[in-house]
């Protein structure tokens, strides 16, 4: 049995370092990059959503049939610029703003990772604008989904909701919108803003983006929803979850990111990785990952 998976790992990388202060405050630096954890709380995910998981999975790697997760967004300050990577909730994000020392008026960006309602709720207080200075950025392709008539009129009419907060979002930031195609992860990709290149991890949605961030040699990935079940999709990335609009190419996509990260020992976030939501991956000789919390 894998027992591994949760190690907690206490050496960091040259010129990156963290700091925790208590369990719901959690910044890492990224060279001159800090990027402050913004939580929604810890839960526990159902092995009912998983998808292609066995018995001996199951057993091996959440025999009690739960698992940890989360809902998180990031924070990153940058010496030119205070960037949002998600939005979260609308319930909860003024006070996880506050916590931090940041209001709403002080975010000069905001990257969208995907558009479902965890991650773009938090964009909208009563119907307007909650970053009235902020600039949005939306991949294009998730962008394209989400205004296609035709994706959504193959969804039950009573399971729209989610293409009409996005189109909500859209109109309300429409004249602070930004549409970019984000790179693959193996190309050469500019930068969308200076120390941040975006590439595309599709399935879990058409335009599911990941953020790089690089400043001075030290390098962090955002993946937003790469995993939501780290618990089991560490040692079998094949296992999907029925959230994935693509099931077989979120795997792909997992099983990519996971050999490029692992390779070039890249620190990650993600939105539903349990407190702190940050850490590295390993690879042992048989081929099979591991992921490893920062903590204290």
């Amino acid at each position: 049995m894998r027992n591994n998976i949760f190690v907690l790992v206490f050496s960091l990388i040259l010129m990156s370092g963290y700091s925790q202060d208590t369990q719901d405050k959690f910044s890492y630096r990224i060279g001159d990059f800090e990027v402050v954890l913004l939580s929604w709380g810890q839960k526990q995910g159902n092995a009912s959503v998983l998808i292609g998981a066995t018995e001996k999975m199951l057993n091996e790697c959440i025999p009690q049939g739960t698992f940890p997760n989360a809902t998180n967004a990031f924070l990153v300050r940058t010496p030119e610029k205070t960037i949002l990577v998600d939005a979260g909730y609308e319930n909860g994000l003024t006070a996880n703003l506050h916590a931090n020392d940041i209001h709403a008026s002080q975010i000069d960006i905001i990257l969208i990772t995907h558009m479902h309602g965890d991650h773009i709720g938090g964009l909208l207080s009563e119907g307007k604008a909650r970053f009235a200075n902020a600039q949005l950025y939306i991949p294009q392709p998730e962008y394209d989904y989400w205004m296609s008539d035709e994706a959504m009129n193959r969804v039950p009419e009573n399971k729209r909701n989610g293409f009409i907060a996005a189109r909500q979002v859209v109109e309300v930031y429409k004249d602070k919108l930004h549409l970019f195609v984000p790179g693959k992860l193996n190309e050469k990709t500019s930068e969308l803003v200076q120390g941040i290149t975006p590439f595309i991890a599709s399935g879990h949605t058409p335009g599911h983006t990941m953020y790089m961030l690089e400043s001075r040699a030290a390098k962090l990935l955002i993946w937003g929803d790469l995993t939501h079940a780290l618990a089991i999709q560490m040692s079998y990335p094949e296992v999907a979850v029925t959230y994935d609009l693509d099931p077989q190419q979120a795997v792909s996509s997992r099983k990519e990111v996971f050999e490029y990260v692992a390779k070039n020992n890249i620190f990650i976030a993600g939105m539903h990785i349990q407190y702190p939501a940050m850490g590295t991956i390993r690879i042992d000789e048989s081929g099979k990952y591991s992921f490893l919390l920062l903590a204290k």
